[in-house]
């Protein structure tokens, strides 16, 4: 019996994107972003969103975990109704240098593929 030939995946084999679950969680122990900034009043619990801006992610393709910032449900609206720039503007960070410092101090961090 003859066996068929194995074809080679195309493509990239592993994401180029960071994943850490325990980053997350050290990112979700910040205070929001944009607590006490602009007349903002945050509504309690701090979940971490993945910075797109200038970033590692796509169309379709979520960002690194290294690229992860503390806000609070309030302002993660605020931000996806507005868009990233608006959001930046108004309260005046700089969302990629914010993760890029949470990064650098997580003790979860590992080196980029």
């Amino acid at each position: 019996m003859l066996q068929r030939k194995k074809t080679v995946k195309m493509g990239l084999r592993e994401s180029p994107q960071v994943r850490s679950p325990g980053h997350l969680k050290f990112v979700r122990g910040f205070v929001c972003l944009a607590f006490g900034r602009a007349g903002h009043e945050c509504d309690g619990k701090t979940e971490a969103h993945h910075v797109r801006n200038g970033t590692d992610g796509g169309t379709g393709l979520k960002p690194g975990d290294d690229f992860a910032i503390p806000l609070c449900g309030e302002a993660r609206r605020s931000l996806h109704s507005h868009g990233e720039t608006t959001f930046a503007l108004r309260f005046g960070v700089d969302l990629v240098a914010h993760a890029a410092r949470l990064w650098r101090i997580s003790p979860h961090r590992k080196d980029r593929p």
